[in-house]
């Protein structure tokens, strides 16, 4: 019984180890994003997946989107939705600006209004989870 224990714990220490919160504005953990991109909600459910070739997709595994390397982001049908540029702002249609990735982390609508906080996740996956792609958190 303590072997099962013992293991279940050092599975778990490893998972959370391995994934990156997805934070509210006020710090509440929304989900995790793990080091191989499944993106998961508060409860260790998985609800979507970042592949490293930047194909984007829901729980089933249906593409929903990509990530190209220049930080554009588009969805199923290779329509673009918008980019995030190097500075971590955050552009939608016509460059329309619709929020900011920081260096520290924190997420801000187009209006500098926080509206969560990442850590050690891709500026480009932070976007898509916050202001393109609904995962239903």
């Amino acid at each position: 019984m303590n072997t099962h224990l013992f293991l279940f714990l050092f599975i778990t220490t490893i998972t959370v180890i391995n994934a990156q919160k997805i934070q509210s504005n006020n710090y509440n953990t929304s989900g995790f994003v793990k080091s191989d991109g499944t993106i998961e909600d508060r409860n260790y459910n998985t609800i979507g997946y970042f592949k490293s070739d930047g194909t984007i997709q829901d729980e089933n595994y249906k593409t929903i989107g990509y990530i190209k390397n220049d930080g554009t982001i588009s969805n199923k049908n290779y329509t673009t939705l918008g980019n995030v540029k190097p500075d971590g702002t955050v552009q939608g249609e016509n460059h329309k600006i619709l929020g900011y990735i920081k260096e520290d982390g924190t997420v801000q609508n187009k209006n500098h209004h926080t509206i969560g906080h990442v850590n050690n996740i891709k500026k480009e996956w932070a976007a898509a989870f916050y202001f393109f792609f609904d995962f239903s958190l």
